[in-house]
């Protein structure tokens, strides 16, 4: 027994090795880059293959191969990296989503050229480099680590690092080469990354899908360890490995034997799934998230037109033809769950191949059961859907590296548990339909099928939950700001991409008659998450373009040639837009309609503008001209008319009678106050202390202080975005200090953000509708036309997408938005941000009308004039407390 103790210890040493060396590797290059370089594994999987190359086929000498592959070519994989992929990106400021794509470029790039290059059979004669004793390969790792610690520790390249791990910019200025840095660091992850390839080669399946994956699954040691530290990847590792080598003794009996079986073998998934779902998510929120939409493509309706056509040929094939045919419809309802999820909701999703192979499963086991096949379908579509909370809850809390590292943990999970599993997928048949077995009638079944999925998401797309979903991508927070509740539109989202996933899956499963695990390997996961990127996310277009170019590709040429072709275009992510953005763009309006900030319009000379005559103003009807209509900033006057000003030719405090005709009918008053706030986060840092403000109904409260005076941290604990540690936040007295944004929005407290939160992708009235939508008022169409008046926006500009407006023109959409839903108050952060004087005194004008009928707002603002122009009362904040 003892004897077997040691022998298992030894093995799994061996295996916590690689791993380690698998988690330096992926610590090291994050460091060095910010990069989770999900590639990894293909670099290992390529140097595995090079150096069998060279010692096998073509007779060098091992330790000539082995300098070569690790010292030359392992190091220049990474130099081409960082030169042609990565450094463009960094320079071009892509955010770490971005760079997570052209990291899975990369994989699906090397994984397609090993199988073009090598074929897709497995390998078992690759050369052992440092022969079979474990201690061997620990010894190695523990010298590696030590090395790297000792240099970020005690030379001058180490403080650079740390430099630029810190703060890139400011190590730029003061002197550092980042990007010797960042090369230095791409060469040396490679480098770890061949010599875990060549360690692993002869005890694993060597081929292009089997030991990538296998790689992916150990980066749980490096998110145990943060991307940081590197003892703690290193223990872990090694923890691991002899954990799973001693449980390979254990052979329990019973039904769930052949599952704790599975788990023993494969603990570094296990430990995958924790990490990713359980330990705080590497990466953060902000710019860690994948960019919305650059235009609004339209297809042509010829486009639509020939890809009917095109899909509408296979039934006039026959024999290998139309059975290869079979495969695209089906291929392109599972991408289509990418368009939704994706696309459309801005979530990485790298595990839908998991929930198509469910679909599939679970149909075949229903059919199995006595289920007609159309029924099984249906109900396997009933049962995988639900599953998608599995990925849709941790999108609630989790974002871009870390929510794209819990999808794909969840698909590797249930690759490895359901269907590598003898007790899951043996004796499996799959049928199809009765009266649709014939491969013509089957593919015109699909085309059904794929047709009426288009159409859902098509409406989906177009109505509310489309544009809210378009919102929650765009901006996150500002959708939450809106009214938009996140959480549930985020699972929403999972769950009707997971059943697209399964529906697709069962027909896949179907048209070729037999449940294939391969077909749902998480490797093709990625590849079809790269295909959609790369054609663009958001088109209904791009799954159909995908499923066909993935099906074709790799039926009329050799196996890998499509994955080459997708992962060379997510690979220059960034730097080559979508396919479908060189369709045309949707543009109801010239680019002349929307003026430049500051630029004065040919509607009314500075200062003048259509004033009612009698004791109340009102909202000028909109001019005649678009142009002046869409002018960006308004002309001096503003889109409200006032029939009392303050000094300077703003409405001053005084105006108390002026009333603008409101865009909804003005809700009752409503008190919010502020009791003893303290807020301390979580290092100790106390921004708030014992501060307590209430806002009167009807008057402009400013908040005035120095940068870091706790004013906006204030302002969010009001919104909702932060919870105080002590103290109450009460509506009219009642308690709101636990509810979300969301939640406050609903009852009418709306807000702006200092760095504008509009939906880029989203026309201007579409970005308004959302706040009627949302909002506190369920507002009908004339209030909508009656909210982009008061605002200058009710004409072309309306139907433009916000992405092209300027600066002015959007802090309108932002103000019309909040106003859309009929709120009583009102929380502005810096609502004058990027103005020029002349949009600012409109703003002013505008925003004195709002309290005068009855609005109460609070105002952080920088600029003492506006303050001056239209606060009632002024708070001034210093040290997180309100001093005067």
């Amino acid at each position: 027994m003892a004897s077997l103790t040691y022998d298992l210890t030894l093995a799994g040493l061996a295996v916590g090795s690689a791993a380690a060396l698998t988690g330096i590797g992926l610590i090291v290059t994050y460091r060095a880059t910010g990069v989770l370089n999900l590639a990894h594994g293909a670099i290992a999987m390529v140097c595995a293959y090079v150096l069998r190359q060279l010692v096998v086929e073509w007779g060098w000498p091992l330790p000539l191969g082995a300098l070569l592959t690790l010292l030359v070519v392992a190091p220049g994989i990474g130099l081409v990296l960082d030169r042609a992929v990565f450094r463009p990106l960094a320079l071009v400021g892509a955010g770490p989503a971005q760079t997570l794509v052209a990291s899975i470029g990369v994989f699906v790039l090397l994984v397609g050229g090993a199988a073009l290059v090598w074929g897709g059979g497995a390998r078992a004669d690759a050369p052992v480099l440092l022969g079979d004793d474990p201690w061997t390969q620990l010894a190695a790792v523990v010298l590696l680590a030590a090395a790297v610690g000792a240099v970020t520790r005690w030379t001058r390249f180490g403080r650079e690092l740390r430099a630029v791990v810190d703060n890139r910019p400011l190590a730029m200025l003061g002197g550092i080469d980042a990007d010797r840095v960042s090369a230095v660091g791409w060469a040396f992850g490679a480098f770890t990354a061949g010599l875990t390839g060549v360690l692993l080669a002869p005890h694993v399946r060597l081929d292009p899908y089997g030991m990538p994956l296998l790689v992916v699954e150990v980066i749980a040691v490096a998110v145990v360890a943060r991307m940081r530290s590197l003892p703690v990847a290193i223990v872990t590792a090694l923890a691991i490995g002899v954990a799973q080598a001693q449980l390979t003794r254990f052979h329990p009996e019973g039904w769930a034997g052949p599952l704790v079986q599975a788990v023993g073998a494969n603990l570094f998934v296990v430990a995958l799934l924790v990490a990713a779902l359980v330990l705080p998510g590497v990466g953060g929120r902000g710019r860690d998230a994948l960019p919305p939409p650059s235009g609004r493509p339209q297809v042509p309706p010829g486009a639509w037109l020939t890809a009917g056509v095109l899909f509408l040929l296979p039934l006039g094939f026959a024999g290998t033809d139309l059975h290869t045919s079979i495969q695209v419809p089906a291929l392109a309802i599972v991408l289509l769950s990418l368009v939704v999820v994706t696309g459309r909701g801005g979530q990485i999703a790298l595990g839908q191949a998991a929930y198509a192979g469910l679909g599939a499963l679970f149909t075949a086991l229903l059919a199995a059961g006595g289920l007609p096949e159309l029924v099984a379908l249906g109900f396997a579509v009933l049962l995988v859907a639900p599953l998608g909370l599995v990925t849709g809850w941790p999108a609630i809390r989790r974002h871009g590296l870390a929510l794209a590292l819990a999808t794909l943990a969840v698909g590797v999970a249930v690759s490895r548990f359901v269907f590598a599993q003898p007790y899951a997928t043996a004796g499996l048949e799959l049928g199809r339909p009765a009266g649709f077995s014939d491969d013509r009638r089957y593919y015109a079944l699909e085309l059904v099928v794929l047709a009426a999925c288009l159409l859902l998401v098509a409406a989906l797309r177009r109505g509310r939950t489309g544009r809210a979903l378009a919102a929650l991508r765009d901006h996150e927070a500002g959708a939450e700001a809106a009214g938009v509740r996140v959480s549930l539109l985020k699972l929403l989202a999972f769950v009707l991409g997971a059943a697209l996933a399964a529906l697709g899956g069962g027909l896949l499963g179907m048209g070729l008659r037999a449940f294939d695990p391969e077909a749902y390997d998480p490797v093709r996961g990625l590849l079809w998450f790269a295909a959609i990127i790369v054609l663009g996310a958001d088109s209904l277009l791009s799954p159909l373009a995908a499923a066909a170019l993935l099906v074709g590709l790799d039926a009329g040429t050799r196996g890998g040639v499509a994955a080459a072709a997708i992962g060379i275009l997510a690979a220059l992510v960034g730097r080559v837009p979508p396919l479908t953005s060189w369709l045309p763009v949707r543009r109801t309006a010239p680019p002349e309609a929307v003026a430049a900030p500051g630029r004065r319009t040919a509607a009314a000379p500075p200062g003048e503008h259509p004033v009612s005559k009698g004791p109340t103003a009102v909202v000028s009807p909109p001019p005649a001209s678009p142009v002046a209509a869409d002018a960006g900033p308004p002309p001096t006057g503003g889109p409200v008319s006032l029939s009392t000003r303050g000094a300077g030719g703003l409405p001053g405090p005084a105006a108390g009678r002026t009333r603008p005709h409101r865009p909804a009918p003005a809700p009752p008053p409503a008190r919010l106050r502020a009791h003893h706030l303290t807020l301390t986060y979580p290092g100790g840092l106390t921004a708030l202390t014992d501060v307590s403000i209430d806002l009167t109904p009807g008057r402009v409260t400013a908040l005035v202080g120095p940068n870091g005076a706790g004013k906006s941290t204030l302002f969010d604990c009001l919104a909702g975005t932060l919870r105080p540690t002590r103290g109450r936040v009460t509506l009219d007295g009642a308690d709101i200090t636990a509810r979300p944004a969301h939640a406050r929005t609903r009852l009418g407290v709306a807000r702006s953000f200092q760095q504008l939160a509009v939906f880029p992708s989203l026309t201007v009235e579409d970005n308004v509708r959302l706040g009627a939508e949302q909002g506190h008022a369920h507002t009908d169409t004339r209030t909508l036309e009656q909210t982009l008046r008061l605002l200058g926006l009710s004409g072309a500009v309306r139907h433009r997408p916000a992405a092209d407006l300027p600066t002015g023109t959007l802090r309108r959409v932002e103000l019309a938005r909040a106003l859309a839903g009929g709120p009583h108050t009102l929380l502005l952060d810096e609502p004058a941000a990027g103005l020029d004087a002349t949009e600012t005194a409109a703003l002013a004008r505008v925003l004195a009308a709002l309290a005068a009928d009855g609005l109460t707002l609070l105002v952080v603002e920088h600029d003492p004039d506006l303050v001056a122009g239209i606060a009632h009362t002024v708070h001034t904040m210093e040290g997180g407390r309100i001093v005067s």
